[in-house]
């Protein structure tokens, strides 16, 4: 399999909310800005599947918002209990010049 980029959102769409909640090719992706950078991750924590989204975002970490799981937006590891599993992240291409944010998924 093969990797293939896709525009999924500008970047200015991350500026008032630092995250975004995109389904691609049927994965369901979660878009954090942290400062300057930008990931993507699973959209669900591994520990119960309950969404990501709105978790607290700091140091290259977000916390799950419903039972505290930490986990690195880097590589997905799990930094704090309760999960035990990792998440998968996603590669992400930043394009300053167009201005837009480009996710990296499987064909």
């Amino acid at each position: 399999m093969s990797e293939k980029f896709y525009v999924v959102a500008a970047i200015a769409e991350l500026d008032a909310s630092p995250q975004m909640h995109v389904d691609l090719n049927g994965e369901e992706i979660l878009l954090v800005r942290d400062g300057e950078d930008f990931y993507a991750i699973a959209y669900y924590c591994s520990h119960e599947e309950f969404t990501l989204e709105g978790g607290m975002v700091n140091k290259k970490c977000i916390t799950c918002p419903y039972h505290g799981a930490e986990f690195s937006l880097v590589d997905g590891h799990v930094l704090s209990p309760p999960a035990y599993e990792d998440i998968k992240t996603y590669p992400v291409k930043v394009n300053r010049d167009e201005g837009t944010l480009a996710v990296g998924v499987s064909d």
